[in-house]
């Protein structure tokens, strides 16, 4: 029989860990510089790492940043065989909708730290009481302080959707909401998939409509240019995470795992090809948040175990989304099509514009992210 306790949890990572960090990044042994460094075209640029990594070691406070992150009532439950770590953060408004929040890959629950405010007490920041939100933030399995996946577990999006389903019938709530972005954007729709009589909507960070070499003959002539501007975007084109942790996780795991700096580089590749502004990534999605999460990531061992999406996968496919609960998108000028998204999905919302500075957008704009979530909920539920 599972275990449906429901524990408190704190964030309290070692003094020894902390140390351990910063003699580490002192003692870094730094690679040869190469011809062309001065750019990103090599990846990433020596002087911006070494730069980026004496902020980590010597400005950066990780206990100033856990303090803060343990003012949201966190929590550890058993769900499918798994200790799961979540925040459960409730809203003063009483009438407020709980809502799930669905990280992304490289990322974790730090990515809403300065969404959460401003979705529990929207009467704090000049917004609606009345579009308030409880708010639930899980952990994936190997990411955070959740559990890691057991090899030949079958851990699939479909599974993690059941999992979040079940934590919210655990806390009580009869229907709630449904928010992911990146690989939230393919467990978010899971949730509603396998409790649709509890789910008010679905609301995706773009990824819906993406259109693929299969799609370009019934493609219009404008449809072909947003396809030509989705295979030039400098996201398309840079590391290929998929194959790569495809093809050898573990390898790569031993030096993010060794090595800080290795693990430093390693997100600042992504975090920049993740971006849409031509400032670094680190300023756009705030330099201490990008270096939270990473720390979160150092401290718990989990840039292997965080990888299972792609280890588990034989290929990478956009998001299809699901057509049991209304459907919502977060829409920039991501190169998608809309048609193209309701072949699978009851779209209600695909405002177009919307700021944008990173794909970690909760990071980057974490404001009109927060208007536009409330938008579409307010409408459904």
């Amino acid at each position: 029989m599972s275990d449906t306790t429901i524990r408190p949890f704190r964030i309290d990572v070692p003094q020894r860990d902390v140390d351990d960090l910063r003699d580490r990044l002192a003692r870094a042994r730094w690679s040869r510089r190469l011809d062309g460094d001065d750019g990103w075209g090599l990846g990433v640029p020596t002087a911006y790492l070494k730069e980026l990594a004496a902020h980590w070691r010597d400005a950066f406070d990780w206990r100033a940043t856990e303090a803060e992150l343990n003012r949201f009532p966190q929590f550890t439950t058993e769900l499918d065989g798994y200790d799961v770590h979540f925040l459960h953060v409730r809203s003063p408004e009483p009438d407020a909708l709980p809502l799930v929040l669905l990280h992304g890959w490289p990322n974790s629950f730090v990515e809403f730290a300065d969404l959460v405010g401003r979705l529990t007490d929207p009467r704090a920041h000049g917004a609606d009481p009345a579009r308030a939100f409880h708010v639930v933030v899980p952990s994936a399995p190997g990411f955070g302080f959740s559990s890691p996946p057991r090899e030949g577990d079958g851990l699939s999006v479909a599974r993690l959707g059941g999992m979040w389903a079940a934590l919210m019938r655990r806390l009580g709530y009869g229907r709630y909401g449904v928010q992911g972005g990146d690989l939230g954007a393919y467990v978010a729709p899971e949730v509603a998939k396998a409790d649709p009589a509890h789910v008010a909507g679905v609301y995706v960070t773009g990824g819906l409509g993406f259109p693929t070499e299969a799609d370009v003959p019934e493609l219009t002539e404008e449809e072909r240019k947003v396809f030509e501007a989705l295979r030039s975007a400098d996201w398309m084109n840079g590391v290929d995470h998929h194959a790569l942790l495809r093809a050898a996780p573990r390898t790569f795991a031993h030096g993010w795992h060794d090595s800080p700096v290795a693990a430093l580089a390693w997100m600042a590749q992504k975090f920049h090809e993740f971006s849409m502004d031509a400032r670094p990534a680190d300023e756009v999605v705030g330099r201490d948040r990008f270096l939270a999460n990473v720390s979160l990531y150092w401290f718990t061992d989990t840039f292997g175990t965080s990888s299972w999406p792609m280890y588990t996968t034989t290929g990478m496919g956009w998001p299809e989304g699901q057509k049991a609960v209304p459907t919502g998108v977060y829409s920039g000028d991501e190169p998608a099509v809309r048609r193209l998204a309701e072949r699978h999905n009851t779209l209600v919302h695909w405002p177009r514009g919307n700021p944008g500075g990173h794909h970690f957008v909760a990071l980057s704009d974490p404001e009109p992210y927060a208007a536009d979530l409330r938008t579409f909920f307010g409408a459904v539920r």
